[in-house]
């Protein structure tokens, strides 16, 4: 399948509920947990628009498959299928909202904020979000659509 071809069966099938309801996402895989919800906020339409120089909620339920001392949020930009790491103000998640050391078949609520810089580039692109647990492996990882617009 090429790169179009995702790209377009991705905007297709991840689109945005009503406002206050949770995001429609493309679950991507997790090797330590389960995914339960996911919400960005504000995010009206899809592709997300995401206005430089604002800040969004995000918040996501999981459940965590294993006892861990801590996790880590790793984000991405994927243009062209090439992931390009989107820094975050606070990736420990255990500053995020969840109470550590994880404990195992427990659910948790992931919170935390995603500034969008004036300096970035007006683009499309999807981004990939993973929380991973002491040994890197993933507790949830999830994509949506994204457009960084001018405010």
């Amino acid at each position: 399948m090429s790169l179009g071809h995702i790209a377009l069966l991705l905007a297709l099938t991840v689109f945005t509920v009503t406002f206050g309801e949770p995001l429609v996402y493309k679950d991507c895989g997790a090797e330590k947990g389960k995914l339960l919800t996911v919400d960005v906020s504000p995010c009206p339409k899809q592709p997300c628009p995401l206005v430089k120089g604002s800040s969004y909620t995000i918040n996501v339920t999981f459940t965590s498959g294993e006892a861990s001392p801590n996790c880590k949020a790793v984000v991405y930009g994927l243009l062209s299928g090439i992931p390009i790491p989107f820094p975050l103000p606070e990736a420990d998640g255990c500053k995020s909202g969840i109470a550590c050391p994880l404990k195992e078949e427990t659910t948790y609520t992931y919170l935390t904020k995603l500034p969008i810089k004036a300096e970035y580039p007006n683009v499309k692109l999807v981004v990939e979000w993973e929380l991973r647990d002491a040994d890197n492996k993933n507790l949830f990882c999830w994509k949506i659509p994204v457009q960084i617009v001018d405010g």
